[in-house]
């Protein structure tokens, strides 16, 4: 298990710190598997520093890819990836 360290925006963490927002979407720059603590530290992008804020949760799963067969490119392209968390 490992412990991650990443930033994360104020209206981000505000949504993870009320449970409201369950899920992450990161560039794949590093490894990240379920089991690892990743720590959301609270940055000020207008300030360029940390808050002080800070949460740690338990990874439960991690969807990567650079590759899919669904869609077109020019669509992905056009029109991006969106995550939906469900419960």
């Amino acid at each position: 298990m490992a412990r991650i360290e990443k930033k994360i925006w104020p209206e981000y963490f505000a949504k993870i710190l009320s449970g409201a927002k369950k899920w992450e979407l990161r560039l794949a720059d590093f490894e990240c598997r379920t089991g690892d603590i990743i720590m959301l530290r609270e940055w000020d992008p207008k300030k360029k520093d940390y808050t002080g804020r800070s949460i740690e949760k338990t990874v439960t799963d991690v969807f990567k890819t650079n590759y899919q067969k669904f869609w077109r490119q020019e669509d992905v392209d056009k029109l991006g990836f969106q995550i939906i968390s469900l419960k």
